[in-house]
């Protein structure tokens, strides 16, 4: 191998994958790109329901697991992120939601008018190539191809959109275009029946290039920093340590865990906890690893009276069926995602914006089974869920080091649900679901109650069972955030690290805010925009 390129990134995660196809694209750089999992070249990852089968598993899942949390009920939480080329785009759901414009405003007001509304609806636009074709906020020919989810929907979709609508929660046939607000269908990263990850849209057309070399199953161990600039990057591959050098940057990737685990590794971060681990500080910078930002969730779940996707995902036979129509026809559940609507709204009239993020799954799985998530094999009797998440929540958390050795997971303190805002947020929310379930047509079908269950009505008993089963959403965010302040920022508008030359950092942890939807879209958004911004600076 070469022993210096002029780009390093670390992780070919959403950010990374995208990094690597905008700063190779004109042949006048040379690329490496360090993942520390392996191909993505796997059937559970093309297929798209077989994400459950990736969940909890090590070899390209990183599987970590949070200190125990009191907001939830002192337990600690699992964190599933993509160890596997396309990061956590190659193991979520695969919805596609930007978040609302007013989370760019934020952002511009942070981070500089180049990351407001205007300039970040327009990147959008160039990266989207959607089936539903261009308007306004839609692009059309871009990259990354984007399923309008118009067919093979559940029928109890219309059913749960009718009774939200009577529930007062008017229809909106496009979560990112002029509003969010409201109840319909999820837009997913989704092309010929096969997950688009962000390695599959923009990793795999840049491997070609001649510029370009990928390099699997290396572990990134520290970034190498002389006089305050950033040379190369130390890596771990097959048991052997190696070191390669950055011409121009080194550029972190590896996600809101990750990065600032590595920027620890590094000498960058908060003085103190750096030195109670033995590394040498290069630079004192509180904010690495604080600020985490995450979405916590929680599902209610009901018996009905009506198939759903368990009477036929179930039983050998269905398995079959469903089996041989997606080989046949490339259509059918294992073709989407189990979220097939959902939607966002506010919890009281005096949000001035959606603050919950709703998911409709025509199955269930309170029965659980041990290593799976049981897409594949819900319960053994026909049942539904609604879903929710808080989109802006006031909880934070943060990364920090458990200790100096490179291979060692960080310790992630999440504090979900920490804040009497929050709690109060969630109690509302979670009574809505109620309120939707309690209407016509979705009334009449229903059975029972499974979780949480009828005889939970109180409203402390209702918060104890959101601490009891409530979690993540898979959107940790925020932890090396961007900035014009450089007290209150780990990186520069320009995605450069504060106090250290040629050292980038540019993935979710970047983001200003947490956007209130799906993050994987402003994850591939941000390596967009940033590789602009490292190529033009």
């Amino acid at each position: 191998m070469q022993d210096s390129f002029d780009f390093v990134i670390v992780g070919a995660g959403s950010a990374g994958c995208v990094l690597a196809d905008r700063l190779s694209e004109d042949g006048k750089y040379t690329v490496l790109v360090l993942e520390a999992g392996g191909s993505d070249r796997r059937f559970f990852v093309s297929l798209p329901l077989g994400y459950g089968k990736l969940f909890y598993d090590k070899r390209l899942n990183w599987a970590y697991e949070t200190e125990v949390d009191p907001g939830l009920n002192n337990k600690p939480d699992y964190w599933p992120r993509g160890k596997i080329l396309g990061g956590s785009s190659s193991i979520n759901a695969m919805v596609w939601a930007r978040g609302h414009k007013s989370d760019y405003d934020d952002w511009g007001r942070i981070a500089g008018d180049s990351w407001g509304w205007d300039a970040v609806r327009e990147a959008y636009k160039q990266i989207e190539d959607n089936e539903a074709g261009a308007d306004a906020y839609r692009g059309k020919g871009g990259p990354l191809f984007i399923s309008a989810n118009a067919q093979d929907l559940h029928p109890l979709v219309e059913t749960f959109l009718a009774s939200a609508k009577a529930a007062g929660h008017k229809f909106n046939p496009d979560f990112n275009g002029e509003d969010q607000e409201g109840v319909g269908i999820y837009q997913m990263t989704i092309k010929n029946a096969r997950r688009n990850s962000s390695a599959r849209a923009f990793l795999r057309r840049a491997m070609k290039r001649n510029n370009v070399r990928v390099i699997t199953k290396a572990h990134a161990t520290r970034v190498n920093i002389e006089n305050k600039h950033a040379v190369g990057v130390e890596f771990c591959r097959n048991g052997q340590s190696q070191m390669v050098r950055a011409n121009r940057d080194v550029i972190l990737a590896g996600g809101a865990i990750n990065s600032p685990q590595l920027l620890m590794l590094s000498g960058i971060g908060p003085a103190q906890h750096l030195q109670d681990h033995g590394i040498p500080v290069q630079f004192d910078n509180p904010n690495v690893g604080c600020n985490l930002n995450d979405h916590i969730g929680i599902n209610y779940t009901w018996q009905v009276s009506v198939p759903t996707y368990n009477d036929i995902l179930r039983p050998w036979w269905g398995k079959l069926w469903v089996g041989l129509r997606y080989f046949l026809t490339g259509r059918g559940p294992l073709a989407k995602s189990i979220n097939h609507a959902g939607g966002f709204f506010r919890t009281s009239p005096d949000q001035s914006r959606s603050n919950m993020q709703i998911y409709f799954q025509a199955f269930s799985t309170v029965i659980p089974r041990v290593g799976e998530r049981p897409l594949l094999t819900p319960d053994p009797y026909s049942g539904l869920s609604i879903g929710l998440s808080n989109c802006r929540p006031t909880s934070r958390g943060k990364i920090e080091l458990r200790s100096a050795d490179p291979f060692a997971p960080p310790k992630i303190t999440a504090n979900a649900l920490s804040t009497d805002q929050d709690v109060t947020e969630m109690l509302a929310a979670v009574k809505e679901l109620r309120n939707i379930a309690n209407q016509s047509p979705l009334k009449e079908i229903l059975v029972d109650e499974l979780r949480p269950g009828l005889d939970v009505q109180t409203d402390e008993a209702l918060i104890n069972d959101f601490r009891e089963r409530s979690g993540t959403v898979y959107h940790p965010s925020c932890t090396a955030r961007m900035g014009l302040d450089v007290s209150q920022s780990v990186v520069d508008p320009n995605m450069k690290v504060h106090g250290i030359d040629g050292l980038r950092v540019c993935d979710a942890s970047v983001f200003p805010t947490l956007i209130a939807g799906n993050t994987n879209a402003p994850s591939i958004l941000v390596g967009w925009l940033g590789a602009a911004k490292i190529l033009n600076s």
